[in-house]
């Protein structure tokens, strides 16, 4: 089971500090998981500037110019943020009993854990 999925709130925790030009400490919304790569792409952070070639669409119009958007980012550079404190934590998993059409089945639950609390 992932520990981050897309539409989780996360925090960046490493990198360059925002008074430095960085995005460390900054907090956004996971809009895309690329698991293969083990990164993340996160609203709002790590924004990179792509020059775009000038041609023409099918009705004549120019396109190209500068885009900027997010670039991914490593996993382990950002951590989920915990729905009560918006501070980073770590993620632990349980297992629940759910019950579907009256089949108990037993399953992995993630869960935000408290900073204080131990494994």
């Amino acid at each position: 089971m992932a520990k981050i999925k897309k539409g989780d709130l996360v925090q960046v925790i490493s990198g360059k500090s925002q008074a430095r030009g960085g995005d460390r400490g900054k907090q956004g919304k996971v809009i895309e998981v690329l698991s293969e790569r083990d990164r993340v792409i996160v609203e709002g952070i790590n924004y990179v500037t792509k020059h775009i070639r000038v041609g023409q669409s099918s009705r004549g119009a120019k396109t190209g110019g500068i885009e900027t958007h997010e670039a991914p980012i490593h996993i382990s550079n950002v951590a989920l943020v915990d729905p009560k404190s918006k501070k980073p934590t770590r993620v632990g998993f349980r297992e629940e009993v759910a019950e579907k059409g009256g089949v108990k089945k037993t399953v992995r639950v993630r869960y935000a854990k408290k900073s204080g609390e131990k494994l």
